[in-house]
């Protein structure tokens, strides 16, 4: 399993916020991790955290900002441009998946999140691969 060091989710859900909770405390070798209920302000959260987050997973239908935007906001900041990106969403529509692959994303899991698989991509994506697991 690959350690990382700092996570951040954006979500919306409730239910959604407390299954990452307990996927990223029981899979995942994390040192901090973040969870954002609302995308308002998402850039000047994102460099309040305490730690810089070594990748961070959007939920894509989530607002003010949706994903697609927060990507751009990320990838526009010289501090987090190459950090890993993952979508997050529950629509598999074949235009969204190729909207999200040219977008910049390094991968996507689709929701419901499955907790034997989420390990396993993550780390992937944290090796390079990009992941579609939708």
């Amino acid at each position: 399993m690959i350690n990382i060091d700092s996570l951040l989710c954006v979500e919306d859900d409730f239910s959604n916020r407390l299954v990452m909770k307990l996927l990223v405390e029981k899979t995942l070798h994390v040192q901090y991790y973040a969870i954002f209920e609302d995308s308002a302000n998402f850039l000047a959260r994102l460099r309040d955290l305490p730690k810089r987050p070594d990748i961070i997973l959007l939920d894509i239908h989530v607002s003010p900002l949706n994903g697609f935007q927060m990507l751009q906001e990320i990838r526009g900041d010289p501090v987090y441009s190459a950090t890993k990106i993952v979508a997050l969403t529950a629509s598999v529509m074949n235009e969204e998946v190729e909207r999200l692959r040219k977008s910049g994303f390094d991968g996507a899991i689709g929701k419901p999140i499955s907790l034997s698989t989420f390990p396993i991509a993550i780390e992937r994506i944290m090796n390079g691969e990009n992941i579609w697991q939708l």
